[in-house]
């Protein structure tokens, strides 16, 4: 399975390493895979929350992704997404934008390709780190079958009850961040609220599609709405391979929501690589290659059921994507090492794995979910 899964990323890695070295020497060598461990350090939780939307997809959808979206994410995000975010915020026509792209040059040097994105940062770190934020506020105000920190989940699940609670808690921390760290509110507050519309928009007319090609509540998984009546239907059922998968519009949707949550995954890593170098081509290559990998563990994730296996590991990556939330807007204000974003990612995702492997000793996921439909059905 590992081959048939990063076959595709092993081979483009050594080109990418072959050519760098070809064409830039040692150095260029040595950046890219500075670049590409970077990405994969920064990105691995996004793997892991990609994997529980993936799972949900037929085939063919799982294969778009692999194909369509890496194109979309290499070239889209790390390539051209910059360089069109330069020309709209610093106002200067395509050619000029490429042209500086081309010249290179540090960031602390005005005018050059790398100042313009890093005076955009602010709205690039607001609409990621919104986007970001209803992600995971969605995620813990959520009544679930199964908690990993039940102490202070389940009591944010309860306040969940509370209609749009996640948007209103969004918007509070937006003007929060507006008033006490951006130089610029109004700027911070349009991006961010851009960021927010955005969740809402592409997870909305995900649910709706889905729920359109749904014949009942009974198709649903244990986690997703963490009812009595879905925990329930999972533990009768034996496995995820006999959920429905989803096609046609339900699909694209949650195809399109995959590609906008690796935009905003990238956005800090996009910037933070000029910080090792100012040649978009090395930064492109790098962080292209970082994403190959990225993409081929959410396949293995899902074919391997690595969710199931381990349940808690779910859990670890919203709480890993909370932290690059807070991160970001903090990083509007204080810049915050690429090192310090990565280290929390891993560490929220190991935690959560020891965490599955103590409970899978102790009774596995049946009996958690068992216990907690008891809770839920007496309360």
């Amino acid at each position: 399975m590992i081959i048939r899964v990063f076959g595709w990323s092993f081979a483009i890695t050594v080109v990418a390493l072959v050519g760098a070295l070809i064409l830039g020497g040692p150095s260029a060598l040595a950046l890219v895979a500075i670049l590409c461990v970077l990405e994969i350090s920064v990105s691995f939780d996004n793997a892991v929350v990609n994997a529980t939307v993936l799972e949900r997809m037929n085939a063919y959808w799982q294969k778009q992704f692999l194909t369509v979206g890496i194109i979309v994410a290499v070239f889209g995000m790390r390539l051209v997404f910059p360089l069109l975010l330069v020309g709209i915020t610093a106002g200067i026509g395509p050619i000029e934008v490429i042209r500086l792209a081309l010249a290179g040059g540090p960031a602390d040097e005005p005018g050059t390709y790398a100042a313009h994105l890093h005076e955009a940062h602010p709205s690039i770190a607001a609409y990621g780190g919104m986007f970001l934020l209803m992600l995971f506020l969605d995620f813990v105000f959520e009544d679930r079958a199964v908690t990993w920190l039940g102490w202070l989940e389940r009591p944010l699940a309860r306040i969940g009850k509370l209609n749009q609670v996640s948007v209103v808690v969004a918007m509070v921390c937006l003007v929060v961040t507006a008033e006490v760290l951006a130089d610029e509110p109004g700027t911070v507050m349009i991006a961010g609220g851009l960021g927010i519309t955005t969740y809402l928009l592409v997870n909305g007319l995900g649910e709706m599609f889905e729920n359109e090609g749904s014949e009942g509540d009974e198709q649903r998984s244990a986690g997703i709405h963490g009812d009595a009546l879905t925990v329930q239907t999972s533990l009768q059922s034996s496995g995820p391979s006999e959920t429905a998968k989803l096609a046609g519009r339900a699909a694209f949707f949650l195809f399109l929501y995959l590609e906008v949550l690796d935009a905003s995954f990238s956005f800090d890593g996009v910037i933070g690589a000029f910080a090792i170098s100012q040649d978009i081509f090395i930064i492109a290559t790098g962080l292209g290659v970082g994403a190959m990998y990225i993409r081929s563990l959410t396949i293995y994730l899902v074919r391997k059921g690595s969710l199931d296996e381990y349940a808690y590991l779910e859990h670890g990556a919203h709480w890993a994507i909370g932290a690059l939330a807070v991160i970001l807007l903090i990083s509007i204000k204080q810049e915050v090492p690429e090192v310090v974003t990565g280290l929390i990612g891993v560490a929220f995702i190991t935690a959560a794995m020891v965490s599955s492997v103590i409970r899978n000793r102790r009774g596995g996921l049946a009996a958690a979910a068992e216990e907690r439909r008891k809770t839920l059905i007496d309360a």
